[in-house]
């Protein structure tokens, strides 16, 4: 068993399997009290450690035994969401007695990582990789990465050290699915927090989250799922991430992903509403008139929504009046009802802006708009179809002719959500 001699007898392999085993069921075990996850993991941690004061004293005199014995000892103990001391003395005197135990290292930056000290934790992570490379050690070092740059004025190239690290825990074992998905997780903060909305990044954590998908260990990871359905719901991949965050609440009730997949139904009710809305052909046509005066600037030929491809469109731009402002439960985007020269009505999705920088009744051009043509059912109960355009930064947008006046940016601080 990892981290632990099996020639030292059998006391010492059966406690590493029932570690392990006590971490399985820490990862896949989601009922719907957390008290009774509590409960089993201190029974299988009472049992385990049992079974490790069993082992003869004469098994643990030399300091590679002692270092297994205090390695296993404090592993057990830290296998609850809390910090707990004794395990960071046991974990200590592990790495003390045998600085080569990588996975003593590994644990012990877990458990220092709960009490707060991030940069010990990371020395500890950096010291078990120092001893040979590790797939579980470069995972959580990229995860740790990702967690001290939040609020940090350095924090997109902690991200960027997270992807890197991650990238080299997959290169390690390409068919190991928790890399793949610390990979996803990774590429899926730093398209929200490098303020760039670079398309690609979120891209390349979907085919990230795909393929840990293909490794069965990590089909009862709840985790996958609802960050999978997070990137799907920011790309209006709605129906994908409504059956993310379902699939993400049967696995693991205590993340209230199925709150998610309401306020997604309560979203699309409101902008299929708007889309359905009052405005009159009359009306329409005498808001659109107004917008064949707009000139451009650019080398963007002018183009109405039904003349979009799906996805990004280049070196192309549509110019709409803004009808409505559609308020909703989530800060961001921002959500309007617009229409084109066509007098299309569609649903116009903005980042980066705060809500006083596109009112109704101002003229938007839209610069290389990604589009969308929404058309599915969920359940059988209800079908949505509508036309919508998103804007990820604000060099997409032109409010009357201007660019946004920078008060009027803000940037996001989203990160992927649970085990990120």
């Amino acid at each position: 068993m990892s981290g632990v001699d099996g020639g030292k007898g059998q006391v010492i392999q059966r406690t590493a399997e029932a570690a392990d085993e006590l971490y399985r069921v820490r990862d896949t075990y989601f009922p719907k009290e957390p008290d009774e996850k509590i409960s089993k993991l201190q029974s299988l941690a009472d049992a385990a450690l049992c079974l490790l004061d069993s082992l003869p004293p004469e098994e643990r005199e030399s300091p590679s035994q002692r270092a297994s014995y205090e390695f296993l000892r404090g592993k057990i103990l830290d296998v609850f969401p809390d910090y707990r001391k004794e395990a960071e003395d046991h974990l200590s005197k592990a790495v003390k007695l045998n600085p080569s135990l990588a996975d003593a290292w590994l644990s012990l930056g877990n458990c220092i990582w709960k009490k707060g000290d991030l940069s010990s934790a990371k020395n500890c992570f950096s010291l078990a990789l120092s001893k040979s490379p590790n797939k579980k050690i470069l995972c959580q070092l990229s995860m740790l990465e990702r967690r001290m740059a939040q609020g940090t004025e350095n924090q997109e190239q902690l991200v960027e050290e997270s992807i890197r690290h991650a990238r080299e825990a997959v290169a390690l074992d390409i068919k190991d699915g928790n890399s793949w998905y610390n990979l996803g997780n990774a590429c899926l903060t730093s398209f929200f927090v490098t303020g760039a909305w670079d398309h690609s990044k979120l891209h390349q954590s979907l085919k990230a989250y795909q393929n840990a998908e293909k490794d069965e260990l990590m089909a009862s990871s709840p985790d996958l799922f609802f960050n999978s359905a997070t990137a799907n719901k920011y790309l209006e991949n709605y129906n994908r991430a409504l059956r993310g965050f379902e699939a993400a609440s049967l696995k693991d009730p205590g993340l209230k992903a199925d709150e998610e997949v309401q306020k997604i139904i309560n979203l699309l009710e409101k902008l299929e509403s708007s889309i359905k809305g009052h405005f009159k052909a009359k009306r329409l046509a005498s808001l659109a008139s107004s917008l064949g005066d707009i000139n451009l600037r650019s080398s963007h030929r002018k183009v109405s929504i039904n003349a979009l491809a799906e996805g990004l469109n280049k070196a192309v731009a549509v110019v709409a009046k803004i009808l409505l402002f559609i308020k909703h439960e989530s800060i961001a985007p921002l959500y309007y009802l617009a229409c084109d020269s066509d007098q299309t009505c569609f649903i116009l999705s903005v980042y980066g802006l705060h809500s006083d920088a596109v009112k109704e009744g101002d003229r938007v051009t839209l610069l290389e708009p990604c589009h969308r043509n929404i058309d599915f059912s969920w359940k059988e109960k209800q079908h949505y179809q509508f036309k919508s355009i998103r804007v990820d930064f604000i060099q997409q947008i032109l409010v009357n002719g201007k660019g946004p006046a920078p008060q009027h940016t803000i940037r996001s601080s989203i990160h992927a959500q649970h085990k990120a």
